[in-house]
C-alpha cells in the first residue's frame, strides 16, 4: 500500500491525470511499468536482486558492469495477475488512503510501523497488521497536516493508536 502512494508522489505531478495501477508479478523481475499517453508501454526489468539497484544509487547516473547477471528474457516467462485485495489487504488500505488524502497517508505509515515492530517483538501476528492499520485509519479524524509539526504530531498519534489496537489483540 505505501508503495501505491510512494509512486503516486513521484511519478504523477498534482493536477495530472493518472492513475496507479498494480500487478502480481512472481517472478519479480519487472520492477514497473509506465504507460504513455499512446498506450504504450515502458518497463524496467532486472533480476530480483537489490545489488543492481544499490549499485545504481551509489554510483549513478553511471552504471557499473558485472553487479548483477545478465537476465535471460528466454528462460523465465512473465506472467501478471490483478491482485486480490482480500488476500492483499495492505493494499486496498493504500488505496483507501490515497483517495481520501489528507492525513491518512501520515496515519497508514505510522500504523504500519507500529504493527510491523509488533509482529517483529513477537506480539502481533503477522495475519493481524492490516486490521492494527485499518483500526488506526477507522479513527482518524485529524486534519490534514500543513507543517513538519503536525506531520509529527499526527505520526505519533498514529502510532500510539495502533499501539492500543496491538494491547488489544493480545
Amino acid at each position: 500500500g505505501l508503495e501505491v502512494i510512494e509512486a503516486r508522489h513521484l511519478f504523477i505531478s498534482d493536477g495530472a491525470e493518472a492513475t496507479i495501477e498494480v500487478v502480481v508479478h512472481p517472478e519479480s523481475i519487472v520492477h514497473s511499468i509506465v504507460e504513455l499517453r499512446d498506450g504504450q508501454m515502458l518497463a524496467q526489468l532486472g533480476r530480483p536482486d537489490m545489488r543492481g539497484p544499490i549499485a545504481y544509487a551509489l554510483t549513478g547516473p553511471r552504471r557499473v558492469a558485472g553487479v548483477t547477471e545478465r537476465l535471460d528474457l528466454t528462460a523465465t516467462p512473465l506472467h501478471f495477475t490483478a491482485p486480490d485485495l482480500d488476500r492483499f489487504p495492505c493494499l486496498r488500505l493504500g488505496f483507501a488512503a490515497l483517495a481520501a488524502g489528507g492525513s491518512l497517508p501520515c496515519v497508514l505509515n505510522g500504523a504500519n510501523e507500529t504493527a510491523v515492530a509488533a509482529f517483529l517483538a513477537n506480539r502481533l501476528p503477522f495475519t493481524a497488521i492490516p486490521a492494527v492499520i485499518e483500526t488506526a485509519m477507522a479513527a482518524c479524524t485529524c486534519p490534514p497536516p500543513a507543517t513538519l509539526d503536525e506531520i509529527l504530531a499526527l505520526d505519533s498519534w498514529a502510532r500510539a493508536r495502533a499501539s492500543e489496537a496491538v494491547a488489544k489483540m493480545r
